[in-house]
């Protein structure tokens, strides 16, 4: 029983651990919450910060920061601008009366300004610096004269310099506030942002000096501790700009502190150099900072306070969550925190893209389910309704007067329906002759038999109008079923593609930088964008090799080593200027290349053929080869061909398969016009990497591919694109080597001189005869044989040879060491 009790107490206890566990973290959370809600939400930090920068002098005299701090409070958050104000007011009680008299009447002045002229939008930082100068400079210039009965010239050039530094501090106070408030999203700050952040605090911090527990300052405790916070966060750049910006400002509030500015500074510096070692590292930097500084500044007496201070400073920065470091770090360019949070911010907008796009093809997947859909057992009941129909419009006009109805219909039903069904057929079947025994039968048993078969003929024609255009709905529905599909695919492709994260390459382009820069060449920089098998896509900044070939003959041989593909120039964008750097892409090559060569020739010798080609390279490493013969001759099939070669075009590189492909385009050509124009197409899908090629023929004449002496046929028969909205498209495939040529040609070649029983034997003898490879050669030599033999052009001619090669480097690759290769 012990072994049965025991786990049944064991889980008790863990539950409860969990739940207290959960209960701290849950009131540390609300805790965190109160005091954003206390001090942020409710102001209470405006006026803590406003208490010490009405403390905060410049060489024991001036006073510039409270008026900038209330300006920049009352525009930007005009609703806690009483609670800044409140603070200011107290904190220049604690210095003397009179700098808390000066704070209050130039903030009454400034909102006197601001009412009597309120600034406009555009301008409005601006304006608002030039009332706090003038606020400031009648108020202190009132305030001496008041006292002193006098205004000397120094007295009236510091009231100008202090004023003007309130001027100056407004600006960057204004900027400042809004970044310290709590923000929806993580964003970069600028390097304006960053030292106007520092001034302010900086400017706060001022409002400590003076501040001693156990002769040590509260001042440069914090300070330090600051330098500490950005070293980490920022790097050596940022905090050794905090130290100097803040030992700047706390040089100019007392001159005993000029020294604390090689300090901070230094200090930012080595503990920014040391960031790697985290906390420890950056405190070591103040530590060895203080030591050196301090031994320098102010010789051994006062060693010990400097290092205690900066023991504090430690010691508080090693009590600082790590989160709140973190969350420095995320606003600081150039840090990995802020990299990471970029990219997080791209992966959810990627994510949110990507999620909308496969929505987009789960809606038009729904829609062509919608219209694939037909209704087996909804359509045999609406075939029955209709005959029903078609017979009460033939007995309205037969029947109905008939002395004989009621025995026909009531009686005899079946009988009657029957024998209207089979004359129906039959009409149908013999286009409108119904065979003289049916006639005769039914004449026997239908007294207006004639007059029966009449009507029965006469409504046929409609019903079958009518079913014409219905198979023709459902052939349009099916056709826009199967391009919603495709539409579907094609996005539902997208998605992927776009979920699909960018890996970190940063070790690979460290070795091909490094296994490059072993070899003698200097390069800039190396970015890779895929190193995913036959879809390599690397970018290079190189020096300007003053045309001698470096990439081609140099770098992509290397690449080729270690990758263990070959590599070849995809683009490159030269220096415009010696010493300049050239901008350079390599991408994986295609293990085969198409070499083609094309004649053709226009009826009776003309200038416009009705035949069309084209070749090109589409997305995903294929080559496609068309041929399209628009019916008829000159510019009207001319026209028709073209059309259809750029429709099928747009959509074999929009990514649509190749079948929904072709039956789009013939929907938009059947769909267009009403004149009977049609177009043949004759279509090659060959496969860079693996030669597989696809041929789809509408139409279309054979094709031959000649290996070696062996000639192979292709072909394939489909109506014309545009005769019918709903044709199948037969598709061959065959795989093509190294060393093939595919002969494609249209029917004005294929059909040949006259006199030729055989024209097929005879192209596929010619073919066989000749002993060149060279495609345009191949394309010339029979277009000339065809021309020559039947004696006239008599109709368009075009012939497209293509030759498949091996994909074979100028250069070979050049050997690296192993340890930079991508297997390693």
């Amino acid at each position: 029983m012990e072994k049965v009790e025991r786990p049944m107490l064991e889980p008790l206890g863990d539950v409860q651990l969990k739940e207290a566990k959960a209960g701290a973290i849950n009131w540390i959370q609300q805790l965190q919450m109160k005091s954003e809600d206390i001090f942020i939400k409710k102001g209470i930090s405006l006026a803590i910060i406003g208490f010490l920068l009405g403390r905060a002098l410049i060489l024991s005299q001036l006073a510039p920061f409270g008026l900038p701090f209330f300006a920049a409070v009352f525009l930007m958050r005009r609703d806690r601008a009483p609670l800044a104000l409140f603070g200011l007011i107290a904190g220049g009680l604690t210095v003397h009366y009179s700098n808390s008299l000066v704070i209050f009447a130039s903030a009454f002045l400034l909102l006197l300004f601001h009412k009597i002229k309120k600034p406009a939008v555009e301008g409005q930082f601006k304006t608002m610096s030039m009332y706090v100068f003038a606020s400031l400079f009648l108020v202190n210039l009132a305030e001496q004269y008041l006292v002193f009965r006098t205004i000397q010239l120094y007295d009236l050039m510091m009231i100008g310099v202090e004023a003007g530094l309130a001027m100056i501090l407004t600006l960057i106070f204004i900027q400042s506030i809004p970044l310290l408030t709590i923000r929806t999203k993580s964003q970069s700050l600028k390097t304006e942002e960053i030292v106007s952040i520092i001034i302010l605090l900086a400017s706060v911090m001022t409002g400590t000096i003076g501040w001693m527990i156990y002769d040590l300052s509260l001042d440069h405790i914090f300070s330090r501790y600051l330098v500490l916070l950005f070293g980490l966060a920022g790097g050596a750049a940022i905090g050794s700009t905090v130290g100097v910006v803040t030992g700047l400002i706390f040089s100019l509030a007392s001159i005993a502190s000029l020294y604390q500015m090689s300090l901070l500074a230094f200090s930012g510096l080595l503990g920014g150099l040391l960031k790697e070692g985290r906390k420890i590292g950056v405190a070591s930097g103040l530590l060895i900072a203080t030591l050196l500084i301090g031994l320098y500044g102010e010789g051994s007496n006062n060693i010990m306070v400097t290092l205690y201070e900066s023991l504090i400073a430690v010691g508080l920065f090693l009590l600082t969550p790590s989160s709140i470091i973190n969350k420095i770090a995320k606003h600081i360019p150039g840090t990995v925190e802020n990299s990471d949070e970029q990219q997080q911010y791209a992966r959810k907008v990627r994510d949110v893209t990507a999620q909308r796009v496969e929505q987009f093809s789960h809606v038009f997947e729904a829609l062509s389910n919608s219209f694939s859909q037909v209704d087996e057992r909804g359509r045999l009941e609406e075939d029955e309704k209709e005959f029903d129909y078609f017979l009460s419009n033939v007995t309205e006009k037969t029947c109905q007067l008939c002395f004989k109805k009621e025995q026909c219909w009531a009686k005899n039903f079946n009988t009657t329906y029957d024998g209207m069904q089979e004359i129906m057929l039959q009409l149908s079947e013999n286009n409108g002759q119904l065979p003289q025994k049916t006639a005769k039968e039914w004449g026997k048993y239908c007294t207006r038999g004639p007059q029966v078969i009449g009507a029965i003929g006469q409504e046929l024609t409609y019903f079958e109008a009518n079913q014409k255009l219905k198979r023709q709905v459902k052939e349009s529905r099916k056709l826009v079923a199967d391009q919603l599909r495709g539409v579907s695919a094609v996005m539902d492709d997208f998605a992927k593609e776009i979920q699909r994260e960018r890996k970190n390459h940063h070790l690979h382009e460290e070795s091909i930088m490094e296994a490059i820069q072993d070899f003698g060449l200097h390069i800039g920089y190396v970015e890779i964008y895929s190193l995913e098998q036959g879809n390599v896509d690397i970018e290079m900044s190189v020096p300007y090799c003053q045309g001698r070939g470096e990439c081609e003959k140099l770098i992509a041989p290397m690449l080729s080593d270690i990758l263990g593909e070959t590599i070849v120039v995809h683009s490159e964008e030269c220096a415009t200027y010696p010493n300049g750097q050239c901008e350079v892409i390599f991408r994986s090559a295609k293990k085969f290349t198409v070499e083609t060569g094309v004649a053709h020739a226009a009826k009776g010798g003309g200038l416009v053929s009705g035949d069309s080609y084209t070749t090109m390279e589409i997305g995903c490493g294929k080559f496609a080869i068309a041929i399209s013969d628009g019916m008829g001759n000159g510019e009207r099939a001319h026209f028709e061909s073209t059309e259809t070669l750029k429709l099928l075009q747009k959509f074999l590189q929009s990514g649509i398969e190749e079948k929904i492909a072709i039956k789009s385009v013939n929907s938009v050509l059947s769909l267009r016009t009403t004149d009977e124009i049609f177009s043949t197409l004759d279509l090659a899908m060959i496969d860079l990497q693996d030669a597989k090629a696809k041929f789809l023929k509408i139409c279309s004449i054979p094709s031959f591919i000649k290996r070696g002496d062996k000639i192979i046929k292709i072909e394939s028969s489909n109506l014309p694109m545009g005769i019918i909205q709903d044709f199948d498209v037969d598709v061959v495939s065959e795989e093509l080597k190294a060393g093939d040529i595919l002969i494609m040609m249209s029917d004005g070649v294929f059909d040949g001189p006259s006199h030729v029983e055989n024209i097929e034997f005879w192209l596929k003898r010619k073919i066989k005869e000749m002993e060149t490879d060279d495609p345009q050669e191949i394309s010339d030599l029979i277009l000339e044989e065809v021309i020559r033999t039947k004696g006239i052009i008599d109709d368009d001619m075009t012939v497209v040879t293509s030759k498949i090669k091996h994909n074979t480097p100028k250069w070979a690759s050049i050997p690296v060491s192993s340890k930079n290769k991508k297997a390693q």
